[in-house]
């Protein structure tokens, strides 16, 4: 059986991702977990501690879902595509859980570190371009460019802005063809 915390964090999970980031109070959440609203303040003195706990769920599934795609043993080309490509359906599939990750502004204070959640993201995709591309010089640059292009295109994909602009590609394709460019370059 879970314990309280985990069932606190389990229940802010699926009200952020069923109903936004509106409903992640600590009395809803209180309230869907079937506890009295001062229940959550044992394990999370604040709000921002709760959500980053929330976040967290999130930020171990992407990375989860991020190392099956990039441990295949296709080309390593193939294996940024297939990471890219990854990042952005988690977007599209778990857009406020996607959006929550992101807002330092709303985590700060909490114990979440941008440092601890995207360093090893970072390290893991310059080690790819390292290997996969052994004369690059400036692999850490490249991996930092490769990801902020993607997380763009995934911040866009999640807002539904992508499809009013009309564009002839598929966000696979854009995908596909953003990795293409940062690792031609």
């Amino acid at each position: 059986m879970a314990s309280l915390e985990d069932r606190l964090v389990q229940v802010g999970v699926e009200l952020l991702e069923s109903s936004g980031p509106d409903r992640l109070g600590l009395r809803e959440i209180a309230r869907e977990a079937g506890v009295s609203h001062g229940a959550p303040r044992r394990y999370f003195p604040t709000h921002r501690q709760l959500l980053a706990a929330i976040a967290k769920v999130g930020l171990t599934d992407l990375s989860a879902a991020l190392e099956v795609a990039v441990t295949a043993s296709a080309p390593i080309p193939d294996r940024l595509i297939a990471g890219a490509q990854t990042y952005v359906r988690f977007a599209q599939r778990r857009p406020e859980m996607f959006r929550l990750m992101f807002r330092h502004d709303l985590l700060a204070g909490s114990g979440y570190s941008l440092r601890e959640t995207s360093v090893p993201l970072l390290d893991r995709l310059t080690g790819l371009i390292r290997l996969g591309f052994p004369t690059v010089d400036d692999a850490r640059e490249r991996a930092l460019l490769l990801w902020t292009h993607v997380h763009g295109i995934a911040t866009a994909a999640a807002g539904l802005t992508l499809e009013p602009l009309g564009l002839d590609r598929t966000i696979e394709s854009l995908v596909e063809r953003a990795v293409r460019m940062q690792l031609s370059s």
